[in-house]
């Protein structure tokens, strides 16, 4: 049975029992904040478990996509290595949410696997919790397994219902036991039944753990029985996927077999056991789908983890003696793989391997040369790879340490990973040392404990009577009162004034006092909840705590930024339609002056697709739509549509924006009324800042209409300067380029023919040293390139021959040489260059047979060039 009919005939066996077929959730938890990645099918119900979420059925069945390659749940070292590892892998189960129980659970279990995988019931065994005996009874005795194939396992990893075979969410909540069931590939293979002490061995393989949640576990450790207990099962599909297709390995059942195939081909390689064609074909799943799931590579996070699968794939194509590009390539067979199962990999084909490619290209410029530092290391290694090796390897080459420790293990070498940490340490403080600066926004952390949060008037008002000042802080400082000039920030118990964040600049203005004005250059947030007001006193008498002010926001100032924090959103969602569904934000800054949005995309935005994405936002804005704001929970924000900035963190209550039918998202900043408000939007600069991040800049309103009137003065200005009326500038200019052409290529003719001449006069005129002939002159009116042409005929008339060249331009000497047959003897290019540069202040270098290099053009550069046959005798 192929791997894609296992796949789908398990969701149908499950549909048929009454199953709703929920699809797999993304490998980047979506609520999760403690995961790095979804590494079991149980994530995405992990809200439903504790209770918090309620979904529209009592059962499911579903195929989740998962990864184990960073934090704590790791297997990328394994993968190549064993049998069974992989980064990426498909879990298949079955979930009762306070319907089913045990026993359902095990007779659906063992109804499938032997009556419609049809596996041999004498093949397979199962264990249970030590004290679990419903479970061991419901197996033995109406299953029909011989006790001596159910295993007990007690609390195996030392403490109580610390084991194998009890499961917890955490250290508090549900938990409960579970019954694994494992499969007999036979006496020929190595290895003990579960709780045996040779049960690592191979032999005996789990397929599927059922896991029992049925009690509640306090922080005493007490345990209490759950009101509606649940059933969570998981059973690896490549794993079932080997025992069907009879074959030990999972890398050869169906899905690897053509994935390796493929990788083969790509790599020239023929020996299809080759453990690295393994890697590339596991690797290969991680990334596409992760790229899929909205991950790019990068120096952090989960993008530093795809990197570091990336290279490490990469790797492995060098050691089969891939020199170019082969990784991107390997998408399109992972597409007729698994592309049925997942139409989104399909979708975004051609972004993956865009996104593979660039990271190929990248990483393939240092491989080389890297590899061949590590072999350096390596020779003068005794044992072990040093940590500030390791760490140079990291630094300079990009080969995360785990790739240095790979390669080092294939060679029976360790990596000192204490000491890579001390030189990541190290350069981690010298990379504060540099950048370092006060906080603007320390918060003293008594002042902290006696405030409420500041309330936020701003949405609605710029302005306000009667706020209290609570706070006057300086350098991390309480203080009591600010004196005429002094600097300090304000906390207020209210304010119209938004502090910085969300990309959204803070504002600017004043607060008015009875005997002053304090005038705010910045907001900020401290302690994240307490807005302070960056700025001086003016006053006659001093500013103190508790007295009353009357804040004032800039309002054309704010305005500004209105327009451009909208018109950011619309942007999002235009680039969106415009490049697809993979643009992510992964930055902005909402200043008066313009808006700054980073995005995720791969290669420059070419000029017809930033006219689309401009000429979509500003149809939204004629559009005039409403800019509604909908204050909501967090779950009914995402199911009302709107769009989560990718790591951002959000509280129970989010605020959304929603512009028409065009944009939806999470937003706490400030916007327009309607999109109109933005008057207009123009795009001034694209550029990329990072791997795989684009950024627009752009503005709007009077920032827009400035520019444009800018732009239309540079373009009279042009048309002026042509003697045009600005509508036949462009073929004006035209015809200018076209003569330049031509004129400089008649002047490359007349040098070409002023070279030739100098050429002849000076091989007649070469001074013969021991049968060496010498020539050394300056010429003048010929660039560097006519130089070389001249020195190369040269040595092609004279034969063994040693020349020197030089011509002047602007106070400059530019030094061309040249020596060629039996002369390379005993005279080198680089050294003639730099005996006479050195002499006029200048340096050169080069090849054995061609040199150059430069100086000031001084009085003694004749003498020196007539010298040159002397120097040359006595080399």
């Amino acid at each position: 049975m192929k791997t894609s009919e296992i796949r789908s005939t398990f969701l149908d066996y499950f549909r048929a029992k009454g199953h709703t077929i929920v699809p797999s959730s993304s490998l980047v938890p979506s609520s999760d904040p403690t995961l790095l990645f979804t590494n079991s099918g149980m994530v995405q119900f992990k809200n439903v478990f504790l209770g918090s979420e309620k979904p529209g059925y009592v059962r499911a069945a579903d195929v989740q996509r998962c990864l184990r390659a960073g934090g704590k749940h790791n297997d990328l070292d394994a993968v190549g290595y064993t049998a069974r590892h992989h980064t990426f892998f498909e879990m298949l189960g079955n979930w009762s949410f306070g319907d089913y129980f045990k026993r359902d659970a095990i007779v659906f279990a063992w109804e499938l696997l032997t009556g419609v995988f049809k596996l041999p019931a004498d093949k397979l065994w199962v264990t249970v919790y030590q004290t679990d005996d419903e479970a061991f009874d419901i197996w033995n005795k109406e299953i029909g397994v011989p006790a001596e194939r159910i295993v007990r396992i007690g609390d195996n990893k030392g403490a109580p219902y610390a084991s194998d075979n009890f499961w917890q969410m955490a250290d508090t909540g549900p938990c409960g036991p579970c019954t694994e069931i494992f499969f007999d590939h036979g006496e020929n293979i190595a290895g003990g039944p579960p709780g045996s002490p040779d049960e690592d061995g191979d032999r005996y393989i789990e397929i599927w753990n059922l896991v029992f949640m049925q009690f509640d576990r306090a922080p005493d450790g007490t345990l209490s029985p759950l009101p509606a207990p649940c059933v969570d099962t998981g059973m690896g599909l490549e794993r079932l996927a080997a025992v069907l297709q009879h074959v030990h390995s999972n890398y050869e059942i169906d899905l690897f077999a053509n994935l390796i195939r493929a990788a083969g081909e790509f790599t020239g390689t023929a020996d299809l056991a080759n453990k690295s064609l393994r890697v590339i074909a596991d690797h290969i799943r991680a990334c596409s789908f992760l790229i899929v799931d909205g991950v790019l590579p990068s120096n952090e996070g989960r993008g530093y983890v795809l990197r570091r699968i990336i290279r490490r794939a990469l790797r492995h194509g060098w050691m089969l003696g891939v020199r170019g590009d082969f990784f991107w390539k390997m998408v399109a067979p992972l597409v007729e793989e698994m592309g049925a199962a997942y139409p989104e990999l399909a979708t975004k084909q051609a972004f993956v391997e865009d996104a593979l490619r660039t990271e190929e290209h990248r990483f393939g410029e240092t491989l080389e040369h890297g590899m061949r530092v590590f072999d350096e290391v390596a020779q003068k290694s005794t044992g072990t790879i040093a940590g500030e090796d390791a760490f140079r390897l990291y630094d300079t080459y990009g080969f995360p340490v785990d790739l240095t420790a790979d390669i080092a293990r294939e060679r029976g070498l360790d990596v000192d990973m204490d000491g890579f940490e001390q030189a990541m340490d190290a350069q981690r403080q010298r990379a504060r040392a540099a950048g370092r600066f006060e906080a603007k926004g320390q918060m003293p952390a008594e002042l902290a404990s006696q405030l409420k949060p500041t309330v936020f008037l701003g949405y609605e008002a710029l302005q306000s009577e009667g706020s209290k000042l609570l706070g006057i802080v300086r350098d991390g400082c309480q203080l009591d009162q600010l004196g005429e000039g002094e600097e300090g920030l304000l906390i207020l118990d209210r304010t119209p004034f938004y502090a910085e964040s969300g990309g959204q600049v803070g504002d600017q203005g004043e607060l008015i006092h009875a005997q002053g004005r304090f005038e705010v250059d910045d907001t900020l947030k401290m302690g994240g909840v307490f807005f302070g007001h960056a700025g001086r006193w003016h006053g006659a008498q001093p500013l103190r705590t508790g007295d009353l002010l009357a804040p004032r926001v800039d309002a054309t100032r704010r305005q500004a930024i209105v327009l451009n924090h909208s018109a950011t959103h619309l942007l999002h969602a235009a680039l969106r339609q415009v490049l697809g569904d993979h643009v992510a934000q992964k930055g902005s800054l909402v200043a008066p002056e313009r808006l700054r949005f980073d995005f995720s995309h791969f290669k420059p935005m070419s000029a017809d697709e930033l006219q689309r994405v401009e000429a979509m936002v500003n149809a939204e804005v004629r559009r005039n739509a409403a800019a509604e704001i909908h204050n909501m929970g967090y779950d009914d924000a995402i199911e009302f549509g709107a769009m989560a900035l990718f790591g951002e963190k959000y509280g129970d209550e989010v605020r959304v924006l929603k512009m028409g039918d065009f944009s939806t998202e999470l937003c706490g900043g400030t916007h327009v009324d309607r999109t109109g408000d933005i008057g207009l939007f123009k795009i001034t600069s694209e550029a990329g800042v990072a791997s795989g991040v684009r950024r627009i800049e752009a503005v709007t309103g009077a920032g827009a209409l400035a520019w444009v009137a800018d732009e239309e003065r540079r373009l009279a200005e042009f048309a002026h300067l042509l003697s045009s009326s600005g509508d036949d500038a462009v073929e004006k200019l035209r015809q200018l380029f076209d003569r330049q052409k031509k004129l400089e290529r008649e002047l490359d003719a007349l040098r070409s023919k002023a070279a030739g001449s100098a050429t002849a006069d000076l091989a007649g005129s070469a001074v013969d040293i021991d049968g060496i002939k010498v020539v050394a002159a300056r010429l003048e009116g010929l660039d560097a390139k006519s130089l070389r042409d001249s020195v190369d005929q040269l040595k092609q008339q004279l034969g063994d021959c040693v020349v020197l060249l030089a011509g002047a331009a602007d106070g400059r000497v530019s030094l061309i040489a040249g020596v060629h047959g039996k002369a390379l003897q005993r005279i080198k290019a680089g050294n003639v260059v730099a005996h006479v540069a050195a002499q006029i202040d200048g340096k050169g270098g080069g090849r054995a047979d061609m040199a150059q290099g430069g100086g000031s053009d001084a009085p003694g550069l004749p003498a020196l060039l007539a010298a040159l046959p002397k120097w040359v005798s006595a080399q």
